[in-house]
């Protein structure tokens, strides 16, 4: 085994998998829910848990089959006609599924999950104790995101992004990404010929981003960017991520075995802590803080965000709303739930924090963001 291939020694000793499949694949390129290639994949989870493995399922499709049961070709733009899809789809999604585990004698549970699910954090909490008592159970969670009720501003946009979160709140050792390519390659391979395949990249590798390419399928919302960037989000929590074609025969007991299949991503960063994992998956910001050179050294520092280092306020925000902090060039170096409201922050900001008292006629705190409610990016 090459040193490259060592890696893959945490997949075959993971405990909990979270495994995404995508549209593409539940229904054969939109020709309608694949029940054969469903239950394949049902007959390897079930091998997982045989195999003592704890399994969540995190299965895109529902709109795709709504979009195959009313006759339309192209994914629909308009919001309520994707809500309409997938309220549609997801009665025959859900029903092969439950059929499929049926065989084997195995409960299901469908989950619906919005970004509010992820935003709160008493209904994270709540979340999380579902899906663990579901476990004990021996239920197979299967959870996609609630497109019939997800407005814009809501909505987590791709499951590929809901699969990481789902890793964030089950503390889970792998997501697996099934999808209808081989794996990530240094550059499009349907663009081209000459593209190779990386079978191993580390989370924190800033140039994975740029070789995924941003275009989704036809039925998908996302592409193997989001995948990147969802195996960027896992790593948060020590999650490792293998994205590989579910077309392939066996495909997930391959993985397990540590087989050099598809595109394996180490969460080469550190963990983070449970609340610090809850505020990485925050994903709808309210406002914008520009500081300056020192803030964003002691933001690097794992300092508390102060008045003083910060240059510039955007946006309306309240007390407990989820701000990015971001450089004079306008990168991100953090976000966090700041504790004065953007009228206030306006008045304080530039000032050492003795002076917000006098500025303000009262003081909650004297950090601005305090570094128990800062996540770097």
């Amino acid at each position: 085994m090459t040193s490259m291939d060592e890696d893959r020694l945490w997949v075959t000793q993971a405990k909990r998998w979270v495994i995404k499949i995508g549209s593409a694949l539940l229904t054969n390129d939109g020709q309608g829910i694949d029940a054969k290639a469903i239950n394949s994949w049902v007959d390897q989870i079930v091998a997982l848990r045989n195999q003592g493995l704890e399994v969540i399922l995190v299965s895109s499709g529902a709109v795709a089959e709504g979009m195959q049961r009313m006759g339309i070709k192209e994914r629909p733009k308009a919001l309520h006609d994707l809500q309409a899809c997938a309220a549609i789809g997801q009665m025959g999604l859900v029903q092969t599924y439950e059929t499929a585990f049926q065989r084997h004698n195995l409960h299901t549970a469908q989950l619906l999950l919005t970004h509010e699910d992820f935003a709160s954090r008493k209904r994270y909490l709540n979340a999380q104790s579902t899906i663990e008592t579901l476990l004990k159970m021996g239920v197979v969670p299967i959870i996609n995101e609630n497109d019939t009720v997800a407005t814009d501003e809501i909505r987590l946009g791709d499951n590929d992004t809901l699969g990481a979160l789902v890793v964030n709140l089950t503390s889970a050792n792998i997501l697996a990404i099934l999808t209808d390519q081989l794996g990530l390659f240094d550059s499009n391979p349907r663009e081209n010929p000459n593209a190779k395949q990386i079978f191993h990249a580390r989370a924190s590798d800033e140039s994975l981003q740029m070789m995924a390419s941003p275009k989704g399928g036809a039925l998908g919302s996302g592409g193997m960017l989001t995948k990147v960037l969802a195996a960027q989000k896992a790593a948060r929590s020590g999650g490792h991520t293998l994205i590989a074609s579910g077309r392939e025969d066996n495909v997930l007991q391959r993985l397990l075995a540590g087989e050099r299949l598809g595109t394996f991503i180490v969460a080469d960063v550190a963990p983070l802590t449970a609340r610090k994992q809850w505020l990485s998956g925050q994903i709808q910001l309210q406002g914008k803080l520009i500081l300056d050179m020192g803030a964003v050294e002691a933001l690097k520092a794992h300092k508390s965000l102060l008045p003083i280092g910060v240059l510039d306020s955007k946006g309306m925000y309240t007390r407990g709303d989820l701000v990015s902090c971001v450089d004079e060039e306008g990168v991100e170096i953090a976000r966090g739930l700041i504790n004065y409201d953007s009228r206030d922050t306006h008045k304080i900001k530039g000032t050492s924090s003795e002076n917000i008292e006098n500025i303000l006629g009262y003081v909650d705190e004297f950090e601005l963001i305090h570094k128990d409610n800062l996540v770097l990016s």
